[in-house]
């Protein structure tokens, strides 16, 4: 038997092998919109918009997610995560290696959908492994671990997108995550030990209803909504051609401000974690969340803030942008300190639940399905209010579903929980 280090290690390598894979597929997102070059499309005499199909570049990979989220959380629960971890493993494998062969927008769409049914099940087992393992009082602090290895792959997955793109185009990247990916294939099969924990029955019937899980979903449900539409148009918004009210920034320009994000979640989140565990982790969950929303309201005047400081537009090895990259870059950065309050104080307070009703797996699930409404819906409005009303909308709009969440989240805490829940929780 592994003793606890190898098996946490063995997981932390399976996040970050899947946190390397969707966050290339993030980056390279803007250069497929103008390489497939989405238009307008009829099917069974219904006109679907280019902006819609642009949703959808993100939107199939959710939909898959939606799909897969309750068959695979009662497979964790009723049978051994592990080989459920190692057949989604398995499944990346195969999507990333026939992304290469992408040529149409149906493709693209259809490859995402089965990425996103494998990120999902990679996701759900390992955190759901992770908080099995960890004791009660650490798990925060294990998740934020677990948290900072995706992101730290999320991290070094943009930069090598960004300069491999420049050079050689798609192939070779995708070459790098079917490798990366079988060596955290290997190291969960040669590290982590057997799951003996079994739940007959269907966990999520009583889950379902836990008065805690419904308070968090009441602000989880609203607050997918924002990062789904923002996380995502940052990106947009960095590489996509000023015609299209984007910025028209090169790939590695565009790398960087994805990974700004994530270094600085990564970098937060074992701390943040451990904060949580100490004073509270329904206050980060409200903190983080509200402060997400005040921060996508100002990513639209990066442009402004640039010129009113009289930034530079040239950078070395990047070549002339503009001068709004570096405002863009801190508020993408900024963007990662303040949900790295929310996430392991989030996960944390789930896994605590699923572990004390005996289906932790199920009570993962819960959080992912309460996500998908936002996940799949968040994209498709933010690209038709990329095209029909301004790129600076999907922000506004992005944003104003995190403050509400987290205001709806409060009321209700408040209001079932009594005042010190906030802290107590």
């Amino acid at each position: 038997m592994n003793d606890k280090r190898e098996q946490f290690w063995a997981l932390y390598l399976s996040r970050f092998a899947e946190g390397f894979g969707f966050i290339t597929l993030i980056t390279l997102l803007p250069f497929y919109i103008e390489t497939l070059e989405p238009t307008d499309t009829t099917i069974f005499g219904l006109t679907i918009s280019a902006g819609i199909i642009i949703g959808l570049y993100t939107s199939g990979y959710t939909i898959g997610k939606a799909l897969s989220i309750i068959p695979l959380s009662w497979f964790g629960d009723r049978f051994d995560k592990r080989l459920v971890l190692l057949g989604v493993l398995g499944l990346s494998i195969v999507v990333y290696g026939l992304f290469p062969l992408v040529d149409s927008s149906a493709s693209f769409i259809l490859l995402r959908a089965l990425q996103g049914v494998a990120v999902t099940g990679s996701g759900l087992m390992g955190l759901s492994l992770v908080g099995q393992i960890a004791d009660v009082g650490t798990r925060a602090n294990y998740i934020g671990k677990a948290n900072a290895a995706s992101f730290a792959a999320s991290i070094v997955g943009s930069l090598s997108a960004g300069i491999l793109y420049d050079g050689f185009g798609f192939g070779p990247i995708f070459t790098i995550i079917v490798c990366v990916l079988f060596v955290a294939w290997f190291g969960t099969y040669r590290y982590l030990d057997p799951d003996e924990t079994r739940v007959s029955g269907f966990p999520f019937t009583g889950l379902a209803f836990n008065r805690r899980i419904l308070t968090l979903s009441s602000f989880r449900v609203q607050y997918a909504f924002s990062v789904e539409m923002v996380r995502v148009w940052v990106a947009i918004f960095a590489g996509v051609s000023a015609a299209e009210g984007g910025l028209a920034f090169g790939a590695f320009a565009v790398s960087l401000v994805v990974a700004a994000e994530k270094f600085t979640n990564m970098v937060c989140q074992p701390f943040t974690g451990r904060l949580s565990d100490d004073y509270g982790r329904a206050l980060f969950v409200f903190a983080g969340g509200g402060a997400y929303g005040l921060v996508a309201f100002v990513v639209p005047f990066a442009p402004a803030i640039g010129e009113a400081l009289s930034l530079p537009a040239t950078y070395p090895g990047l070549g002339h942008l503009s001068s709004a990259f570096l405002p863009l870059l801190g508020l993408s950065a900024l963007l990662g300190v303040v949900d790295s309050f929310r996430e392991p104080a989030s996960m944390a307070l789930f896994a605590d639940e699923g572990t004390s009703e005996g289906g932790v797996a199920s009570s993962f699930g819960i959080r992912e399905l309460v996500w998908r409404p936002g996940s799949i819906i968040g994209p498709l409005l933010g690209g038709w209010l990329m095209t029909e009303v301004s790129m600076a909308s999907v922000f506004y709009v992005g944003g104003a579903f995190a403050l509400t969440g987290a205001l709806t989240f409060l009321v209700v805490l408040t209001r079932f929980h009594g005042t010190d829940a906030l802290r107590s929780w």
